[in-house]
Order: C-alpha cells, then sequence, then structure tokens
C-alpha cells in the first residue's frame, strides 16, 4: 500500500518557485493582446491558493506591520532603478514639463483632497487622513509596467508612456514629506512639541535635497565605473546587468544612512547611471534583470496581497468606504491630472489617458505600513482595508482597461501594436531638442 504523502514543506516552497518564475516568464506574453494584467492574475491566484482548505498562514499586513514595510520597500527600490534606466528622454525643465506638472500640481492637489475626503467624509483625525492621502495620492512604479515606457533604446516613449513612468519615479519620493508630516502632526497631538520648523527643514529641505545630491553623485561613480573608467576592467565588460541592482542597494542604503528619502535617490541613480553613456547596449542588460527581479518579486507580493483580501483584509468596511475609494480614484486622480495638464501640448485623449491610469499599488502599501509603524494608532484595520479596498479597485479597473486603451494611443500615433518596437534614430524622446 502506498502511504500518504506527506511533502516536505521546503519541497513544496520550490515547487511553488518552480511554478512561480514560469508564470513570471510566461504570463506577459500570453496576456499582451488580452484586456487583463499581470497583477489581476497574481491577485486572483493568491486568493484562490490562500482559500484552499489547508491554508493556514494569514498573510495580513496586520499581522506582519515590518515585513510589510520591508517588502514592499524592496519591490518599489527595484522598480525604481527599472525605471529610471529605461527613460531615452534627456533629463530637463522643458523636456520633462510633463512630469513636473504631475509632481507639482497634481500630486499635492491629490494628497489635499483625499486628505479632506478621509478627514470629513470618512471622519479619520486629520494626522491619519492625511497619512492616507499620503499613502493613496502616488502613481505606483511597480504595477503601471503596461503604460510605462518600453526597455532602454527601443522607441516605446510617447507623451502618455513617458509621463507616467516618470511620475511614477520620482511621487514616490515626493509624497514623502507628507507622510512624515502626519507622523509629526500626530506626535504634536500626544506631546504637544512644536513640529512645523523641524519638518521644513529636516523632512523636507534636508530629506529631499540630500536624497537627489546623493543618488546623482552615486548614479556618477557608477556610470565611471562601467563606462569611462580607462581600462579593460570596467564593468561594462562584463556584461553582467547585477550591477544595477548593485547601483540601487548602495544608492538607497547609503542615503538612507545619511537620513534622506532614498527613493528619491534611486531614480536619480538610474537617470544619472543611465546619462553616462546614454545609447550603450549594456542599459538593456540592466534593465532586463531590473525587471525579472522586480517581475518575481512584484508576484510573491501581489499572491500575499490576493491572500490577505481572501482572509478578510476587506472585512467591515462600510458602503461610504466604497463610495470614497471610487471617488477617489475615478474622480480625483482625473481631475487633479487633467489640472495638472491644463495647457500641455497634447491632445485630449493623452491628457485623459495619463490622467486615469493613476495606478495604486505596492508604493501605497509601503507609505501606509511605514507611517503605521512610527505612529501610535488605535485600531488600524479600517485604514487597511480602505487602501487595500483602492488598490484592489485599481488593479481591477485599470488591468482590465489599460492592453485596449494603450493599443487604440498606439493606433491613433500611427504605431502597430502588435509589431516590434523601432529604435529612435537618437535618444532625445518627444519633445527633446
Amino acid at each position: 500500500m502506498i502511504p500518504l504523502l506527506q511533502p516536505d514543506p521546503y519541497i513544496l516552497i520550490l515547487t511553488g518557485a518552480g511554478f512561480l518564475i514560469a508564470l513570471v516568464a510566461w504570463l506577459p506574453l500570453a496576456l499582451r493582446r488580452l484586456p487583463l494584467s499581470l497583477p489581476v492574475v497574481c491577485i486572483g491566484l493568491g486568493a484562490a491558493l490562500f482559500s484552499l482548505p489547508g491554508a493556514r498562514l494569514e498573510p495580513s499586513p496586520l499581522a506582519y506591520p515590518e515585513i510589510t514595510e520591508r517588502f514592499s520597500e524592496f519591490v518599489v527600490i527595484i522598480a525604481l532603478m527599472g525605471a529610471g534606466l529605461k527613460l531615452d528622454r534627456v533629463f530637463g525643465l522643458h523636456r520633462w514639463q510633463v512630469t513636473w506638472r504631475l509632481i507639482l500640481v497634481t500630486l499635492p492637489l491629490s494628497i489635499g483632497a483625499i486628505t479632506l475626503l478621509a478627514g470629513t467624509w470618512l471622519g479619520f483625525a486629520w494626522p491619519l487622513a492625511l497619512l492616507l492621502g499620503a499613502a493613496l495620492a502616488p502613481t505606483d512604479p511597480v504595477l503601471a509596467a503596461d503604460v510605462q515606457v518600453g526597455p532602454p533604446r527601443t522607441g516605446e516613449e510617447d507623451e502618455v508612456r513617458f509621463g507616467l513612468t516618470s511620475e511614477a519615479g520620482i511621487n514616490d519620493g515626493a509624497a514623502f514629506p507628507f507622510v512624515h508630516l502626519a507622523i509629526a502632526l500626530a506626535l504634536a497631538g500626544t506631546t504637544g512639541e512644536p513640529w512645523a520648523l523641524k519638518w521644513l527643514s529636516y523632512n523636507v529641505l534636508w530629506e529631499i535635497g540630500a536624497g537627489v545630491a546623493g543618488g546623482y553623485l552615486i548614479g556618477r561613480a557608477f556610470g565611471w565605473l562601467t563606462f569611462r573608467i580607462p581600462a579593460e576592467t570596467k564593468l561594462a565588460q562584463t556584461g553582467d546587468g547585477l550591477i544595477a541592482l548593485s547601483a540601487t542597494f548602495v544608492s538607497y542604503g547609503l542615503t538612507e544612512i545619511i537620513h534622506s528619502y532614498g527613493f528619491l535617490s534611486v531614480f536619480v541613480t538610474a537617470l544619472t547611471f543611465r546619462a553616462a553613456h546614454r545609447g550603450h547596449d549594456f542599459h538593456r542588460e540592466m534593465h532586463d534583470v531590473t525587471e525579472q527581479v522586480e517581475r518575481l518579486a512584484m508576484m510573491v507580493l501581489l499572491l500575499l496581497f490576493g491572500g490577505a483580501v481572501a482572509k478578510g483584509l476587506l472585512a467591515g468596511l462600510a458602503w461610504q468606504d466604497l463610495a470614497a475609494a471610487l471617488v477617489i480614484l475615478l474622480v480625483i486622480r482625473p481631475v487633479t491630472g487633467l489640472i495638472g495638464l491644463a495647457g500641455l501640448r497634447a491632445s485630449w485623449s493623452e491628457k485623459l489617458t495619463i490622467a486615469f491610469f493613476g495606478i495604486r499599488g505596492v508604493g501605497s502599501i509601503y507609505y501606509l505600513a511605514y507611517g503605521l509603524n512610527h505612529m501610535e494608532v488605535a485600531g488600524p484595520e479600517r485604514l487597511w482595508a480602505i487602501a487595500g479596498l483602492v488598490i484592489l479597485i485599481s488593479i481591477l479597473m485599470h488591468g482590465l482597461t489599460v492592453t485596449p486603451i494603450m493599443r487604440l494611443i498606439d493606433r491613433k500615433h500611427g504605431r502597430d501594436p502588435d509589431a516590434d518596437a523601432i529604435p529612435p534614430p537618437g535618444l532625445q524622446g518627444p519633445g527633446g531638442g
């Protein structure tokens, strides 16, 4: 008689990892022409797996707050390096005007509107309302891959894709001062200590300035070692794209050591690294490595998120919470996006697409986890439920519409969405000069 199979959990993990990696490699190709995205599939798989009778683990951010913060942080910084490396357009005030509009106008307006909604309609204390606003306003650099530019030097960089990629690269760091403001207000409410001067001088001026400067210096150093060092030992000779992960971790680690914004630093490092030798094929190698690591980590996180939803993350939501989530995604982001893009030389369809695809995801998970881990909050269940609902609706809504909308945009610009991208003759990008 054959004994009842009781496989070692380690063997089960290896088997599951093998299937997961196969899905990472195959699903993007399989979903290319379907109105479906990889994140939607991941959440569905996670919900199904954790609904099985033998699944006892509850992958809730409430049960594992520190792990939630650190894992989401890891996924975001990998995505930021990949986003910076694949941008062909040369950095500049005029060339990047769509980005500055989204960062300087749309982001603060979104944070303010969500804060007002959470503080009035949802009844949160103002520090918690601000934390929710800062967490749910930024466009996610991880889950927005389907509306971002293509790999380096592939020519897939229209105004829509460039705007959403560059916005996602910067606004995670740009939203951080508002998270710290929420923490400062919560602390001031219990201790009565003054907060304004410290927040402005330290959390805004120092942490942003040092993050940008640190990212630039580290990017220059890696660019010189990779492309410019006058020897056969230059890192580009290795052909090993893992150097991009090295740059990511060094940039994030060193700038966090001096208490500045590592998210900004990583993105600036990527941009500076790319500028060191803009046309070199090695950028494609580095981008491919970061994309594979990012996709694998993203799938794991979304499997866990799907499991958290299946295990009751959204339990206890009221109808006004659902209404607020829809207002955030269908009213606040599109309206503030169009306000920020007013006057931009782009077609109405392009502006509307950029305004609509403000995808919420892993960055929101990180910011909410970070804020709650640094604040004394009684009963954070509702905050996580609302954030989880917004993320879930965003992934489903944007994931089901991204393929047909982007294919329509491509056809409007005279491109065949089913054809391979043609590398541009130069690397200025649209609007360059």
